[in-house]
């Protein structure tokens, strides 16, 4: 695929330059054909019957498996979820921690990872890494370790400043259990599990897949309580007898997902190129590079696909003009930032449109 060809996947591109996949990446034409397809496919026949059940299944298990690529692990150990935050819950509310126990988290956490810590019960201690460079966020992360910690709770980037925190190391110099938010890492960055615990994947970002789409990786599936059962975590059950979870981390699956939703997902997964991190490690140079002279660039060198920076003006005001611009940024609440996602999709042109618009 070239990138003339990449871009021409992505009709919104033809609008505006599209630079919030941090938020929701841009849906291409194919990821959205194939889920008109099965909603045509469901007016037309229905949702039931065995052959529906059966596409069912094997939507769940393509996702499965392609997740599992992408985080260089098996699919035994994917849960198909709706989202980071629904894996992190399953995690907090697994654990089953208690006030005496302690989980280790930053100041610069997304709710979808610091709400379920909050609400876990446990004792949280927080990390301040807001203004912090990666080296100096692993530092203060590690120093926030007591004899009481019994988890630490992380984004791999972080999605206000953008930088990529090392979670193996982590893992490494702690020796603790580790739930990663892998909501601006995974589609952005490489990823590959290693020895960490818990990774929770979101699909409607850099991955460009649909809305409610996501899914955990568990390393040891039998170590962490089903807490939250959804009808197909079972293998059995027999009612008021015996409920059987299934084998693997299927036993974590919350819920049910729509067949479009999951078609979508493996769409959007397969349409990405091999050169897509090359690209987007360009591009957010390139960004970096552009805006330096209009604003002050947060986010330093060499991270991820995130490039905050601090406009001259204010943030959500400044965020509202560009896009009357046609340029799709975000402004980040309660900071004086303004966000920009470059993505394999991005082009010269959408960068320097965002720049002459500043």
């Amino acid at each position: 695929m070239t990138f003339g060809e990449a871009r021409a996947l992505f009709p919104v591109l033809e609008r505006v330059a599209y630079l919030n996949a941090g938020t929701f990446g841009p849906l291409a034409r194919p990821t959205a054909d194939a889920m008109a397809e099965q909603a045509r496919r469901d007016v037309e026949y229905g949702r039931s019957g065995k052959p529906y059940i059966d596409e069912m299944h094997r939507a769940r298990a393509s996702t499965r498996g392609l997740v599992a690529e992408l985080l260089a692990t098996t699919p035994a150990h994917i849960s198909v979820a709706s989202s980071t935050t629904d894996g992190c819950n399953i995690v907090l509310g697994g654990l089953g921690l208690r006030p005496e126990d302690e989980i280790v988290t930053t100041d610069a956490e997304h709710f979808g990872l610091a709400g379920p810590v909050f609400a876990s019960g446990a004792t949280v201690r927080v990390a301040r890494v807001q203004d912090a460079g990666p080296d100096e966020a692993l530092e203060a992360i590690v120093a926030e370790v007591t004899r009481r910690t019994r988890l630490l709770a992380v984004s791999h980037v972080l999605w206000t400043t953008g930088i990529v925190i090392d979670v193996q190391a982590l893992k490494e110099r702690t020796g603790l259990p580790v739930l990663v938010d892998g909501a601006q890492s995974v589609g952005a960055i490489p990823v590959s599990v290693g020895t960490l615990d818990y990774y929770t994947v979101s699909g409607q970002k850099w991955l460009c897949g649909p809305d409610s789409t996501g899914a955990l990786y568990v390393a040891d599936v039998e170590g962490l309580r089903v807490a939250r059962p959804g009808y197909f975590a079972q293998e059995s059950f027999e009612p008021g007898g015996r409920y059987v979870p299934r084998k693997g981390a299927q036993r974590f699956d919350p819920g049910w997902i729509s067949i479009g939703a999951l078609k979508g997902l493996v769409t959007a997964i397969e349409l990405a190129p091999e050169w897509r991190f090359d690209r987007i490690r360009q591009m957010t140079a390139h960004c970096r590079d552009t805006l330096a002279g209009r604003a002050d660039v947060v986010t330093p060198p060499h991270q991820a696909g995130l490039v905050t920076f601090r406009p001259k003006g204010d943030a959500e005001q400044t965020t509202a003009s560009l896009l009357e611009s046609g340029v799709v940024v975000r402004d980040l609440p309660g900071t004086p930032w303004v966000r920009a996602s470059c993505g394999w999709w991005t082009s010269d042109e959408d960068v320097e449109r965002l720049a002459g618009a500043l």
